[in-house]
């Protein structure tokens, strides 16, 4: 089986409305729905066509920037050997946290804090997933990307795929037009 019907399988095998606490009965929806403090959960298609793009597999180490309600960080944790996902809003960080460990997910870390930084101290990622709007791509998320990585970011309205190649040299392709919440520094 190719990664990206592996994730294809791991994805309509995951219950999206595990992952939402209002709209429940709307989660079949292909649609972005509010999930609190002006965040939303992507819609169903995007997530998958994220993840696809990703191109991550059982080897990839990967880091999530915007953890929101975990219905990414479940579908990367399926399809990686272990997730770094990181949440600036501290009650979604810490109900996303509660809501995959009691799915027994095992192989993710959460950090509370400014995703635009990344995760300097677990670097370099073979995959980054950025699951909010940069107006730019931040210089410390490409820094943290390892040779032979890539790097799905939406940058304004263009959904960009990031390559860095063995010579850490950086390729930058945009993929769709998107519309994405803004990815907040704290700096």
């Amino acid at each position: 089986m190719t990664n990206k019907e592996k994730i294809i399988n791991y994805y309509h095998n995951l219950d999206r409305g595990q992952f939402m606490d209002n709209f429940k009965e709307q989660a079949h929806i292909d649609a972005p729905f509010p999930i609190g403090f002006g965040q939303t959960i992507s819609q169903p298609s995007l997530v998958l066509k994220m993840t696809i793009l990703l191109d991550v597999d059982e080897n990839s180490r990967a880091l999530e920037v915007g953890t929101g309600s975990g219905f990414q960080t479940a579908l990367l944790a399926k399809a990686s050997k272990y997730v770094y996902t990181v949440e600036r809003i501290e009650k979604l960080h810490l109900s996303a946290k509660e809501r995959l460990t009691q799915m027994s997910y095992t192989n993710i870390s959460y950090k509370l804090g400014d995703g635009s930084l990344g995760w300097e101290e677990h670097a370099p990622y073979d995959r980054i997933m950025v699951t909010a709007s940069a107006p730019k791509l931040p210089d410390a998320l490409v820094a943290q990307l390892a040779a032979n990585g890539k790097m799905v970011i939406p940058v304004g309205t263009d959904l960009m795929l990031i390559t860095k190649n063995k010579n850490n040299q950086i390729t930058k392709e945009a993929v769709a037009n998107v519309r994405f919440v803004s990815l907040i520094k704290d700096h």
